[in-house]
């Protein structure tokens, strides 16, 4: 079993409905359902039993405590986020709350269910974040694709909530040792 946060939105539903159909391997969704998530984008999976939905904010330590300890994933794809830069301008608190917030409250609790693992699912265990390009600013016309070593440039508030995030997960692995790929 997976967790899959943000799994009804347009990118995390088409993950979903990939995973099921290539890999097969049950899939617990965690989704808000705000303007981006959107259930319709899963309906075929209705009456699949391979498929929980699960309404949810990423920010309820409970809920999402409580998710870790029913269905013991043995991974966590994150995909869940405030993603429109536009709307990022108009009100940037919602952002920082779920961005930032809401994946340390992600990480908090999935720090605590990977430390009751047993080892061998301990090293089979990942949490996967899904950023963005945005972290990496704007490009020109001349300028060479962004990779792995540019350097961080938010220029909106919905990019340097990504970035905030990015680093977050990047900091529980180097001070906790949860097991995270970006």
């Amino acid at each position: 079993m997976i967790l899959v946060t943000g799994g009804a939105g347009f990118i995390g539903s088409n993950f979903v409905l990939n995973w099921l159909e290539s890999v097969g391997e049950p899939v617990c969704v965690l989704d808000s359902l705000t303007y981006a998530g959107n259930l319709e984008n899963l309906t075929e999976l209705k009456r699949d039993p391979r498929f929980k939905f699960v309404q949810g904010d990423i920010c309820d330590e409970s809920r999402i405590s409580k998710l870790l300890s029913d269905y013991r994933p043995r991974a966590i794809v994150h995909f869940a986020a405030e993603s429109h830069v536009d709307r990022s301008i108009h009100g940037p608190g919602e952002f920082i709350r779920t961005n930032v917030s809401g994946t340390f409250t992600l990480l908090q609790q999935t720090r605590s269910y990977y430390a009751s693992l047993e080892t061998g699912e301990r090293h089979s265990f990942r949490f996967l974040h899904v950023s963005t390009d945005e972290v990496y600013g704007s490009l020109g016309p001349e300028d060479p694709p962004f990779s792995e070593v540019t350097p961080y440039s938010p220029n909106s508030p919905y990019s340097a909530s990504k970035a905030a995030s990015d680093h977050l997960v990047r900091a529980w692995y180097h001070t906790y040792w949860l097991p995270v790929v970006t």
